[in-house]
């Protein structure tokens, strides 16, 4: 009997031992400004050979969406798993800890859990956020330009007193990769990576591109041809509300930008070709980092995300860059492949299950087994990686607020978007909005309050006072911007 015992005992202190070993390790691909211009996204343009063999060994999200196409409250959502109306963060100048000490994050409840926390490049918007829960930071670097003459231009801008130290919006120095950020940030992977194999982590790897500037080194330029680029239309979807686009000041910002009116047809090439080539840039990264996985023999035991913070125009409607509810801005790439040997991967799969961003914290949560998780707003998307087909939620949500006194609510169920802008404060409709997406992520004709749609728009107005019901306040923690 004592034998039993004392066997029975071994046996338990032995499975502990191994589940703990067995826990994978996490490895995410945390992207800037990058929509689904990928080559397994079906892309006829971006050249994109090692996101498109991830895509190969893992599942593909066709209906993956942020909660805010804006950096910062966007990338808090992700590591918090809290939607912004939840944080009432929806600028860039707050931090997450300027607000919110008590809320549990992604590293900070990892770090918990004995892993590793790796922060290398652009992971929060704000460097000072959770600086204490990595236990490996690298500090995201500012942008930087290599061309003499660029370098010259911006020492003569600082030198005259601009405030806003933006240089040209994009650059194409024949240099070697780590001549720029990214470079640098697969390097640091690489060597981390190599430091840590023999214990658990979760490695977010933030890469800048394709965020302005488009600065990549020449030869990512010289994979496209300039002119095979097509001049998106510039027609804005009729009866679209006025506020519904931002003015793309991002880009105006930059040196040799016009400040007014529509970029001609020869810069905008230009600008596509740059966000391509930065793409290409990225995608080149990911494959040195994947390869050194690999050599070192932790691939078949680290789960590997590829993301972005939100989606990105490139000229649509006659706008650039983010700060909307439209469907190119909030939709974004999102790969996930799991361990090798876990029995139940599928690999090669494409999913249209509506997932969102704020789902990523509780599903790695899941896949590591990890217990006493912090309440978040999303849910684990495990069984969908397990049957990509199956049916899931019926809506995503996105929120966009224009100043401190309108809120844009929106949500799609993955053929139609409708959004509602609410008086923040009062929480009264303003305007609403209703497109259809079946075949593209642009639409052309706010179809609310056609007859002929009005069923559609019932339905999907019930389905927005779900999560933004109208009998409750947003919320306001942003901090306003010291002038």
């Amino acid at each position: 009997m004592k034998k039993n015992i004392i066997l029975l005992y071994i046996t338990f202190c032995l499975s502990n031992v191994f589940s703990q070993e067995e826990k994978p390790n996490v490895l995410i691909f945390y992207v800037d400004d990058l929509r689904a211009e990928i080559g397994s996204y079906g892309s006829k343009t971006a050249i994109t050979p090692n996101i498109d063999e991830l895509a190969k060994d893992g599942v593909q999200f066709n209906k993956a969406y942020v909660q805010q196409a804006i950096c910062a409250p966007s990338r808090m959502s992700t590591l918090t798993g809290l939607r912004p109306e939840n944080l009432g963060i929806y600028s860039i100048f707050t931090p997450l800890r300027k607000v919110h000490k008590e809320v549990v994050s992604m590293p900070q409840f990892f770090q918990k859990n004995g892993y590793k926390t790796v922060s290398i490049g652009k992971v929060y918007h704000h460097s000072v956020d959770d600086k204490q829960y990595w236990t490996h930071h690298f500090k995201k670097e500012n942008n930087s330009y290599v061309k003499p003459e660029n370098i010259a231009l911006m020492k003569r801008l600082k030198a005259s007193g601009k405030k806003s130290l933006k240089g040209p919006a994009y650059e194409d120095a024949d240099v070697a990769d780590e001549a720029y950020k990214d470079g640098r940030a697969s390097k640091y992977a690489i060597e981390t990576l190599k430091k840590l194999k023999d214990d658990k982590f979760l490695m977010f790897v933030g890469l800048s591109k394709p965020h302005l500037p488009f600065n990549a080194p020449k030869k990512y330029w010289d994979l496209y041809n300039k002119n095979d680029f097509t001049i998106p239309s510039r027609e804005k979807p009729e009866g679209m509300y006025r506020l519904a686009l931002s003015k793309w000041g991002e880009l105006k910002g930059y040196y040799g930008i016009p400040k007014k009116g529509d970029l001609e047809d020869d810069l905008t090439r230009t600008l596509i070709h740059g966000y391509h080539a930065s793409i290409s840039y990225i995608d080149a990264q990911i494959g040195k980092v994947m390869k050194t996985l690999n050599e070192l023999n932790l691939r078949k035991n680290t789960v590997v995300i590829f993301m972005s913070d939100h989606g990105y125009k490139i000229g649509e409607y006659g706008a650039w860059c983010k700060h909307s509810n439209v469907e190119i801005d909030v939709r974004v790439p999102l790969i996930i492949s799991r361990e090798t040997d876990y029995k139940k991967r599928k690999k090669n799969k494409i999913s249209n299950a509506l997932v969102e961003n704020v789902d990523i914290f509780s599903t790695l949560v899941d896949i590591c087994d990890l217990e006493n998780a912090p309440i978040t707003d999303g849910k684990s998307i495990v069984p969908v990686l397990n049957n990509p087909n199956k049916k899931w939620d019926k809506a995503a949500y996105s929120v966009y607020a224009r100043g401190k006194k309108i809120m844009g609510v929106t949500t799609t169920d993955g053929n139609w978007r409708y959004t509602e802008w609410r008086n923040s404060i009062t929480n009264a409709i303003l305007e609403t909005e209703l497109y259809q997406h079946k075949s593209s992520l642009l639409s052309f004709v706010n179809l609310s309050g056609n007859k002929k749609y009005k069923k559609v728009e019932q339905r999907m107005k019930k389905l927005l006072e779900i999560q933004f019901p109208r009998n409750k306040p947003f919320l306001q923690n942003d901090i306003p911007r010291k002038r």
